[in-house]
């Protein structure tokens, strides 16, 4: 990197990380250190709870994963909207009601305090891994960037993170993800208007689109029934519903976002104006995937995107046979080139027959090319086993490194690492306020009260300590697939069991602590038995249930587990006298 690009990427750091201590120091009770004060408006929550979504996974892998597979991901966003909604009726007038600090808070008031710590701790699981993860994200493209080894850049990234997340509370979270959003957009926008340049005179907006759409890259709706497709429209819609109830609607790390808002109708807003904008967002991302697809239907890419796969296989008994790979990628990439201008040509003339013939081509060549991928992948496996050979997170990255010009490449790590601090500053927030709150002060204020700065402390240290064990996991974690579904998968294991429990809270007032208690145990241990026997055991893309339908199978099966026990329970308790 030049001079230009270090001092942008370090002055906005910077700036983000000095604003949230300058402005959010001092918090002297829980309320303002855990809620903020409630002072949020509806615009602060609502960027708040997209930062806290759009973690820098979401801007390295989402490209990557449109480049490789177009982009049917959206259709993960379809139950996002009528989340929203469910959220704004049900969720948030309650929160607001109860007076609570945290989500799990509720469930002893409604159930008792087994379950209120049962719900904390698979939360607590289920994030702190989360959290790892959003650190670990930035750290491999840097490492790829700067050379530098994966440890040091896991600490660096953590501990910046951890000192205003520690210093602020949730208001230094949603203060500064606002500076966060606008860095975000701005170089996503920019990198978009760049890649549109940087493509052949003829090939025009709409006319890339019909290249991509060629291969296959625009095919967004899915209507199949197959529950073994990951992203479908019945997916999108029933397990991604339940996942983005549970997130949004259970997850403290959203949660604590609009629980600091100024009143219902702020917090309802915020929710709403994140229901809007999400899908156009991951659209828009998306796009930029696709677009980089275009780009490299012209331009010279790598055999594997991934720079340590690449180095482990040229510095093996392997290098002459992935060089022979390399070169036949040379020669398709020439192909590909022709094969697309055939089209274009079609496209201006309008021919019907030559275009048809030419996306044939199009076709043709590109199963080509990846036939010759999975063989390089195959390859550099037998050179190292240890190294990555998927490579859809390093696609973007790539493009970033190689094509955009100096300063631009500043600003485009900086948005990396803003995403990655927002998503993971939120985390360590809510893991913090959890163990202080749910697990710690739960269990010690009944035999001796303390002070409220006490537990502010008390949240601070905690927060410290989950800094410290995100950066531990972040040192081990590799990678699964690609990251953005890494993390979705971990969450969907989990989310569906936890939600269940607070549907059972809200809408089923028969069922005791005591049912939903074990229900929820076994339940957890059936998702990890179905995980693991239908979607773990085999490669990615071959699992014979898509992981998104873990949420609803998780809620189902706690609701109509409870309801047995309860049942069960019941009987025991007030059995039938024979006549």
């Amino acid at each position: 990197m030049e001079a230009l690009d270090w001092s942008i990427l370090v002055g906005t750091l910077a700036f983000i990380v000095g604003y949230g201590v300058w402005k959010t120091k001092g918090s002297k009770n829980v309320k303002d250190y855990v809620l903020g004060g409630n002072e949020a408006n509806w615009t602060t929550i609502g960027l708040s709870v997209m930062a806290t979504q759009a973690s820098a996974i979401t801007f390295l892998s989402t490209p990557g994963q449109a480049f490789h597979d177009g982009m049917g991901f959206v259709q993960f966003y379809f139950g996002l909207p009528i989340a929203m909604i469910i959220i704004c009726i049900v969720f948030v007038p309650l929160y607001h009601k109860l007076k609570v600090y945290t989500a799990y808070e509720f469930l002893e008031n409604r159930f008792d305090v087994k379950t209120r710590t049962l719900a904390a701790i698979l939360f607590l699981i289920q994030r702190g891994l989360a959290a790892g993860i959003t650190i670990y994200a930035p750290s491999i493209i840097l490492s790829a960037v700067l050379g530098w080894h994966l440890l040091t850049l896991n600490i660096i990234i953590g501990t910046i993170v951890t000192i205003y997340t520690v210093s602020g509370g949730t208001k230094a979270v949603s203060v500064t993800q606002k500076q966060q959003m606008f860095i975000i957009m701005l170089g996503m926008f920019i990198t978009f208007f760049f890649i549109l340049g940087y493509l052949p005179e003829d090939i025009t907006f709409s006319k890339a689109l019909k290249v991509a759409g060629a291969s296959g890259k625009l095919d967004i709706l899915d209507f199949s029934f197959d529950t073994s497709t990951r992203y479908t429209f019945w997916n999108g819609i029933t397990g991604g519903l339940f996942l983005f109830l549970a997130y949004f609607g259970t997850d403290q790390s959203q949660v604590q976002r609009y629980l600091s808002g100024k009143s219902v109708r702020e917090s309802q807003l915020g929710l709403i104006f994140n229901g809007i904008f999400k899908i156009p967002m991951q659209f828009f991302i998306l796009l930029l995937g696709v677009l980089v697809f275009v780009f490299y239907q012209y331009n010279t890419s790598p055999l594997n995107f991934n720079p340590a796969a690449t180095a482990a296989v040229h510095n093996s008994k392997y290098s002459k046979d992935y060089k022979q790979l390399e070169n036949y990628h040379d020669a398709l990439i020439i192909e590909k080139k022709i094969a697309q201008d055939k089209f274009s040509t079609a496209l201006d003339i309008k021919e019907y027959d030559a275009t048809i013939e030419a996306k044939k081509n199009i076709i043709a060549v590109n199963n080509k090319e990846k036939q010759n991928r999975e063989l390089a992948k195959t390859i550099i496996k037998q050179a190292d086993s240890t190294v990555e050979t998927n490579d859809k997170d390093y696609v973007f990255i790539h493009f970033i490194l190689n094509y955009l010009p100096k300063g631009l490449i500043g600003l485009l790590l900086a948005v990396i690492l803003s995403a990655a601090m927002s998503s993971t500053a939120s985390e360590l927030n809510a893991l913090g306020t959890i163990t202080a709150l749910d697990i710690f002060k739960r269990h010690t204020e009944k035999t001796n009260k303390k002070p409220q700065e006490y537990y502010v402390n008390a949240s601070k240290w905690f927060t410290l300590i989950w800094g410290i064990i995100a950066i531990l996991i972040a040192c081990v974690t590799h990678l699964f697939d690609n990251l953005i579904q890494l993390v979705n998968i971990i969450g969907s294991i989990f989310y569906g069991n936890v939600l269940g429990i607070f549907l059972l809270a809200f809408f089923f007032k028969y069922i005791k602590g005591n049912a939903v208690f074990i229900g929820a145990i076994i339940t957890q241990i059936f998702i990890f038995v179905i995980y693991y026997t239908l979607i773990y055991i085999y490669p990615a893309g071959q699992e014979k249930l898509g992981y998104l339908l873990l949420n609803l199978i998780g809620c189902i099966l706690v609701i109509a587990i409870s309801f047995f026990l309860q049942l069960f329970d019941n009987l025991l308790k007030n059995p039938k006298v024979e006549a």
